[in-house]
């Protein structure tokens, strides 16, 4: 397809997603219960890749997002806190009622198991802050975890920038453009609440207009204008639309192999000259079927 001189290689692509389980890895799963947004290149003068998760933000403008606290877990160790040096280790995050409560060990000579019970809140960046509310170290109450061990929070549990996460005095502060691996995201977080067994994010402003795609009654990504390649092709005013056959569940999809997904599916052409591409749930390939429960 050649490219449009109305629509220079850096014009975002506008982007909507209504109930997709997006893959950040093998078992790691982002519930997008509605996303507007776009795709902003990260290498000027050149479009997004699809291929190419590196090539790319996703720029939220309103969202709704819920993690299990499984999922939680995973980021917060596999990503993280996945660095050679890091004071936390073994986290495991669970709810309960209206808190999250996080067990973990912190590494000072040994491994000294620790459990914090914590009112998640947003504050005035836009972040998601865990206010303590209980502490425990080697099980026993403490006034603190600086207290106890006699040091600031900041050299205890000392992060290395753009990991997701800060200090500030007693309080964990995730940042959410820093939590995922690529593709990364930008927005504001409005607001949390937790429910049994998971957290649920609100992003805002939510000034940009509804997208109208072809299909708009299934689950499904909507990719609108600008210009973004995929695969062999690069596609110009941008329109194209990733469907779920079977919308009885949310759409299992996952990026870094959608190549998988798109074989195994089949794409039509609108009147307009967009593409319908309908695609299975990811878990249910051979392959994904094969390798559940890997990274």
């Amino acid at each position: 397809m050649a490219l449009a001189a109305a629509a220079p290689p850096d014009t975002p692509v506008q982007v909507q997603m209504r109930n997709v389980a997006l893959h950040v890895d093998a078992d790691t799963i982002l519930s997008i219960r509605q996303l507007r947004g776009e795709l902003i290149s990260t290498h000027p003068g050149a479009p997004p890749v699809f291929d190419d998760k590196n090539s790319f933000v996703v720029r939220i403008d309103s969202a709704e997002i819920a993690i299990t606290d499984a999922g939680l877990s995973q980021l917060l160790n596999r990503y993280v806190f996945a660095y050679d040096g890091s004071p936390l280790r073994h986290l495991d995050v669970t709810t309960e009622g209206r808190q999250l409560k996080v067990k973990g060990t912190i590494k000072k000579g040994v491994d000294v198991p620790f459990t914090i019970v914590a009112d998640p809140r947003v504050d005035e960046s836009g972040n998601l802050r865990l206010k303590p509310a209980s502490i425990k170290a080697l099980g026993l109450p403490a006034a603190g975890l600086m207290s106890f061990f006699g040091l600031e929070m900041d050299k205890l549990v000392k992060v290395k920038p753009g990991h997701g996460v800060k200090i500030d005095g007693n309080d964990f502060v995730l940042i959410p453009s820093g939590l995922l691996p690529p593709p990364k995201i930008e927005g504001r977080l409005q607001s949390i609440r937790v429910e049994q067994g998971t957290v649920v994010q609100i992003f805002g402003p939510g000034k940009a207009a509804p997208l109208q795609p072809p299909e708009p009654k299934t689950n499904y990504m909507y990719y609108r204008g600008g210009l973004l390649r995929f695969g062999k092709l690069t596609m110009t005013d941008t329109d194209m639309e990733l469907i779920d056959p079977h919308p009885a569940d949310p759409f299992d999809f996952f990026q870094e192999r959608y190549n998988e997904q798109l074989v195994a599916g089949y794409s039509k052409n609108t009147p307009s000259h967009g593409l319908k591409v309908y695609m299975p749930d990811y878990h249910s390939l051979p392959r994904a079927r094969a390798t559940s429960g890997q990274k």
